[in-house]
């Protein structure tokens, strides 16, 4: 079986629905309007990704567990990818003015650079660039992200 043509959607759990579509629109995201109402809001990330920002009590609906406070706990990284280094830093710094908290320090390992985020519901992001053929030549391979 395969899923390389499989769409993945990343359900992630908001305070406020508007406010977090409203930062992330300031990164330079998208929404799906044919799938956004007052409860969610369908972020285009891909032809292939999206992620779902759920108000909490809707989000409650489809889990028997409480729901984690971003803000205080990790619960995951979800890591985009950017087309270049000054990508990464341009969608790193839009985030910080539209109301990202800076989390750790820029990496850099040669064919590899990223930056990472703290959304406005403290949710993790970190984007990155891979040169795939620095990596060849540096002979590397390729790391987890996060």
């Amino acid at each position: 079986m395969s899923l390389a043509s499989s769409m993945i959607f990343v359900n992630l759990p908001v305070k406020d629905l508007d406010k977090s579509m409203a930062f992330f629109r300031e990164v330079g995201f998208a929404f799906n309007l044919d799938m956004t109402n007052s409860d969610a809001a369908c972020m285009i990330v891909s032809e292939q990704i999206f992620v779902m920002l759920l108000t909490e009590p809707f989000f409650a609906k489809f889990v028997n567990k409480e729901i984690a406070d971003a803000s205080r706990t990790a619960e995951a990284i979800i890591s985009i990818t950017a087309d270049s280094r000054a990508k990464v830093d341009e969608i790193y710094e839009t985030a910080l003015k539209a109301g990202a908290k800076a989390t750790v320090d820029a990496s850099d390992h040669g064919f590899m650079y990223t930056r990472s985020f703290e959304d406005v519901d403290g949710h993790l992001w970190e984007v990155f660039h891979m040169d795939m053929a620095a990596m060849a030549e540096q002979g590397q391979q390729a790391e987890p992200t996060a």
